[in-house]
């Protein structure tokens, strides 16, 4: 008989492990797609406030059997009903809310990444003061409202150290709507990621001289293809400035410098490659530069080919070329997918 009921508690118990454990897995696995809040995914319990307002009911009941009251029994059932109808309310409040990842933004480490989510209300419901929260941190908070049958976007700022991917945070959504009584909340821990590029080097030199010896990459034409003189534009070779012109100019008319104008002829190529940087700078230090060169050209709308490693990019320039060379900056080293 002992033997039995022995087997029995233990049964009982590997049961309750198993079901905590697998759903402790759960919370921790990250949901892909959208989520619905179903039953098994809010939690709820008396705040601060609930538990003081409880304990007010248990003195009004004590003190209503001590001296027989009615009217006490009518307002401590009163108070109880209000209570439990709160409850219901909070529970409902977060029940079937649809959540759905949005984009997350690409940024510099040290800078924050903006994580988009969408809180979609399907019910008849009107939903109130649903607050969203980075789970195991106080600030900051962000709180939404959503209408029936509208959504509501938040986005979560998530501070940036490191290069690389980037993972949502888990997030807590709670709410105490509408007594405050008592707080229902669920975790959410959604399957979307972020790009971290490596921060842009502060100071960092000029730009590396083109395969024909010029430091401003945009490549050297032949001396019988001249086209004629214009205006003087940042980035230009000051080899190209036109002295005579430049001689006549008045300097109290404000005259702006003049550059001679090549057309056709063959254009040097600007390298940016990793293998090509000092020795002596750390891999950190070097990918920095890199991300500055990267930027520069690109304001400077100057064409240049990319190397860093095994990753090679021919001669272009443009937003898809620049987020190329960034991406294999960002996971240099970290593999490609996250």
């Amino acid at each position: 008989m002992a033997q039995a009921q022995a087997e029995t508690a233990g049964s009982f118990l590997g049961r309750l492990r198993r079901k905590a454990g697998s759903r402790l897995v759960r919370e921790r696995q990250r949901d892909s797609g959208a989520l619905l809040l179903g039953q098994r995914r809010i939690y709820i319990l008396p705040t601060g406030p609930g538990l003081g307002f409880g304990a007010l009911i248990l003195v009004l009941l004590i003190g209503s059997i001590n001296y027989n009251l009615g009217l006490g029994y009518a307002l401590t059932f009163v108070a109880l009903s209000c209570a439990l109808v709160d409850m219901v309310l909070t529970w409902r409040n977060l029940a079937h809310l649809a959540l759905t990842p949005g984009r997350a933004t690409n940024v510099f480490s040290g800078q924050e990444a903006l994580f988009e989510l969408q809180l979609s209300n399907p019910g008849p419901r009107h939903r109130y003061a649903v607050w969203v929260d980075v789970a195991g941190v106080a600030e900051p908070r962000h709180v939404a409202d959503v209408a029936a049958g509208s959504s509501a976007s938040v986005r979560i700022a998530v501070p940036t150290d490191t290069r690389g991917w980037l993972a949502a945070p888990r997030l807590t959504l709670s709410t105490r709507f509408p007594l405050g009584l008592f707080r229902a909340w669920a975790y959410w821990h959604p399957d979307v990621n972020g790009l971290v590029y490596p921060f842009p080097e502060e100071g960092a030199p000029p730009l590396p001289q083109a395969a024909g010896g010029r430091s401003d990459g945009i490549g050297q034409a032949g001396s019988d293809d001249f086209a004629g003189v214009r205006a003087y534009q940042p980035g230009d070779s000051m080899r190209r400035l036109a002295w005579r012109q430049i001689a006549r100019l008045d300097p109290n008319d404000g005259g702006q410098l003049a550059t001679k104008h090549f057309e056709g002829g063959a254009r040097d190529e600007l390298v940016l490659d990793l293998a090509s940087l000092p020795t002596q700078l750390d891999l950190e230090a070097r990918l920095s530069r890199l991300t500055r060169w990267v930027l520069e050209a690109e304001s400077r709308a100057l064409p240049y080919a990319f190397r860093l490693g095994a990753e090679h990019y021919n001669t272009g320039n443009g937003a898809a070329h620049q987020a190329a060379c960034l991406r294999a900056l960002a996971l240099y080293g970290h593999g490609g997918a996250p």
